[in-house]
This record gives structure tokens, sequence and C-alpha cells, in this order.
């Protein structure tokens, strides 16, 4: 199972990727950073994504329907369901995509990624970055 690293170097093999981080949504630190960011700052891409993030999961309004449990909403350390999976911002040249790592404890942390428009193919970029976000081991 790849560590952040492994994952962050996976995500930049990708068609079209920018920048890959790994952060933490309560801190707001980067856990890790590859390539560029937009504005050339990992640490105030990190912080900006993280409050995005942490508004998206503390969201009462996104929350899932009570007893409308699916795949979808992915469980919590208490079985209790996210409120989102991923978060996708489009830009005009650019898409951004923030996908949360879902572990046994209580995870606070997502991968983001940059993807270019032109180069990119976000479809693939969103299988891979769920297979990168299942597999990435915290620690």
């Amino acid at each position: 199972m790849p560590g952040i690293d492994e994952s962050l170097l996976e995500a930049m093999r990708l068609p079209g990727a920018r920048g890959a981080l790994v952060v933490d949504w309560i801190s707001g630190l980067a856990l890790g950073a590859v390539g560029e960011a937009p504005g050339g700052d990992a640490e105030a891409t990190a912080a900006e994504t993280a409050e995005l993030a942490r508004q998206a999961m503390e969201s009462g309004t996104l929350a899932p329907a009570v007893g409308g449990a699916g795949p979808a909403g992915g469980a919590g350390s208490a079985g209790k369901e996210r409120p989102a999976e991923e978060l996708i911002l489009t830009g005009a040249d650019s898409y951004h995509l923030l996908r949360f790592v879902v572990t046994t404890f209580d995870s606070t942390v997502f991968l983001y990624l940059w993807l270019d428009r032109a180069d990119g193919n976000l479809a693939l970029a969103r299988i891979r970055l769920a297979d990168m976000a299942d597999r990435l081991v915290l620690g």
C-alpha cells in the first residue's frame, strides 16, 4: 500500500497533472506536495483548499438523508456517513479535484489534484484519485 510520496508521484503520472498535495483539512497543512501549485505556493493552496474541504465536511446541507445511507456517502469511523466524497472545481483552464481519504480512524485528510483542462481527462482523474485515496496509507 502506497504512502503519501508514492501516491503523489502516482497522481503526477495522470495526463494533464500540474500538481498534487495531501492536505489535512483541519489544520490546512500540506502533508506532502509535488509539481506546481496554483499561485506558486503549495502551503497557500493547502490552506485555501482546506477551507473548502472543511466547509463541505461540516455542511448540514450536504449531509446524507436520514436512513438514506448508500455507497455514495462513504462511512466514517463510527459508521457515520460523510457529507462528501470529493469536490470538483472547474476553472477556465484547469480542474481542481479534492478527494477525501476514508480510514478506520476519523481521517481529516484529502488528496488534491490540479489538472490542466486541455491535456487532462477529468473522468480518468476522478477514477484514479478515488483508487489512490482508497489505497493511501497514512502514518
